[in-house]
């Protein structure tokens, strides 16, 4: 790595590149740095199309960080990662793709993720989206995440995108055991005519499984943004959405909820609020001396927070 690809790199993951830690990082589609440790392995796959992740049984408070970086414009990554988390681990894996693009061709990541937790696992996963570049090129990223959570176990999924993007589709499925918990939180900002688009499928499949999902995003200028969601509610379980959405100039979001209670006992919620910046909360920051601009930027970044 050259000291740009460490800069691009820090915009979606922090470089705790040290031996207590576990890493992989790859670069325009091939894995160029790795550590692993007693607790934490990561293996190639045989076809060069991803890597397996292994966080043994009993681990605790182990950190893994799998960055991507595509510098190449022209290139078009995918790659196929998997996680195994042990009976009772407990771990935070930090992902992310940034792409940097400055020629004429388009550049995309397609990640696809998929969890396996066992009994009692619990992970924070943190997946970050960032994009840059002066060349007329695009930058698209479209993530794919599995999530399969045995009993009791519990995933904490917090995703961000709020700059350069210019297309994204991203897809979320989970299925949920007996006591299992997930909770998403999304974060999303589009300018310009970027596009973004969400879509998470739940199936609650476990007595007493929950799921938890809040998506806050910003459209300016003429983007668009669309987001999707479907909880199945299979079992005793609960499950609750929440989509809330700033417009400004000509931004565009279209939500459509969809909850499926297949269980007397399922209780399932969706709440969606879509708007413009109220303007009461303007003209407070503004008595307070700040510009208009400003005012509405401290909202932007107080809201996605």
């Amino acid at each position: 790595m050259n000291v740009a690809d460490q800069e691009l790199i820090k915009n979606v993951s922090p470089l705790e590149l040290n031996k207590s830690n576990a890493y992989n990082i790859r670069k325009n589609g091939k894995s160029i740095v790795r550590n692993i440790t007693d607790d934490v392995s990561i293996i190639s796959k045989e076809d060069g199309s991803g890597i397996d992740i292994y966080i043994k049984e009993n681990t605790k408070n182990a950190l893994v960080f799998i960055p991507v970086i595509v510098t190449k414009s022209g290139l078009h990554d995918k790659v196929y990662n998997d996680f195994h988390i042990g009976k009772n681990a407990k771990a935070t894996i930090m992902a992310g793709c940034a792409i940097r693009n400055n020629q004429n061709l388009d550049a995309s990541h397609n990640g696809i993720h998929r969890f396996y937790l066992d009994e009692g696992a619990k992970i924070k996963y943190i997946e970050k989206h960032y994009a840059e570049g002066h060349g007329r090129g695009h930058k698209n990223l479209d993530p794919v995440t599995e999530l399969y959570l045995g009993k009791n176990a519990s995933l904490e999924m917090d995703t961000v995108q709020i700059s350069g993007v210019d297309s994204s589709t991203r897809v979320t499925k989970g299925t949920l055991g007996d006591g299992a918990t997930l909770l998403i939180s999304e974060k999303i900002m589009t300018e310009n005519k970027q596009q973004a688009t969400t879509k998470f499928d739940i199936n609650l499949d476990g007595k007493d499984a929950s799921c938890h999902v809040v998506s806050r995003s910003v459209a300016k200028d003429n983007s668009d943004q669309l987001f999707i969601s479907k909880i199945n509610g299979n079992n005793k379980c609960y499950g609750h959405v929440e989509c809330d959405a700033i417009l400004q100039d000509n931004g565009h979001v279209q939500a459509i909820p969809e909850v499926d209670a297949k269980n007397i006992d399922a209780r399932l919620i969706h709440e969606a609020s879509i708007g413009k910046i109220a303007g009461e909360q303007l003209i407070k920051l503004m008595s307070l001396g700040l510009s208009a601009t400003e005012a509405e930027n401290q909202i932007i970044n107080g809201f996605l927070k």
